[in-house]
């Protein structure tokens, strides 16, 4: 995975997208590359949590490849939609790994904060997209892990991460829980 980072960070469409700036309530960082920045002082807080190396790996591809396309997409469609960032991230990272579960990962990043979202508007969620990516994502731990360093910076509300964490330990077995959670 080390070898497929470099050389994503070599790709000129990478280069060219971390300088984007975008910014909203939940990036107020500005530029791509500062909340890459952000994610990867968020991996360096949790690795102490005994995540592994090749983890640590897959961790650090998803942090430099997740949001890389929001110049290029569509804001509110459907992460199955062409247009949508993390759809257009996933068929970016398919020309580094053939890693199913981590394409999925990329693809699916942003379902937690739709699904809480949805709940916190109107007390309830849609219950088979959450199924559906129950069924999508495979490494429970390493997904849970890469929505709290997502999930953990400036304008995003840790709340959430809880609500989500506790959802999908009544389904799946996972070492992650919330206190987990990085306070910015």
């Amino acid at each position: 995975m080390r070898a497929a980072l470099n050389l994503v960070k070599s790709d000129p469409r990478y280069l060219k997208n971390i300088e984007f700036e975008f910014v909203d309530d939940g990036h107020p960082e500005g530029k791509i590359k500062f909340h890459i920045a952000d994610l990867e002082s968020n991996l360096e807080v949790l690795k102490a949590r005994g995540i592994s190396e090749d983890d640590c790996w897959k961790l650090e591809f998803m942090i430099h490849v997740h949001d890389l396309f929001k110049a290029e997409a569509i804001r509110g469609v459907p992460p199955t939609h062409p247009r949508n960032h993390a759809y257009i991230a996933r068929q970016f990272a398919a020309e580094f790994t053939e890693d199913v579960d981590l394409l999925n990962m990329i693809q699916f990043h942003d379902e937690n904060y739709k699904l809480w979202r949805e709940y916190a508007k109107k007390g309830e969620y849609d219950r088979s997209r959450f199924q559906n990516l129950l069924d999508t994502i495979k490494d429970w731990n390493l997904f849970l892990t890469f929505v709290i360093i997502d999930g953990c910076t400036k304008g995003k509300d840790a709340a959430k991460l809880s609500w989500f964490i506790d959802k999908v330990r009544k389904y799946k077995e996972t070492r992650v829980d919330s206190s987990w959670i990085i306070i910015p």
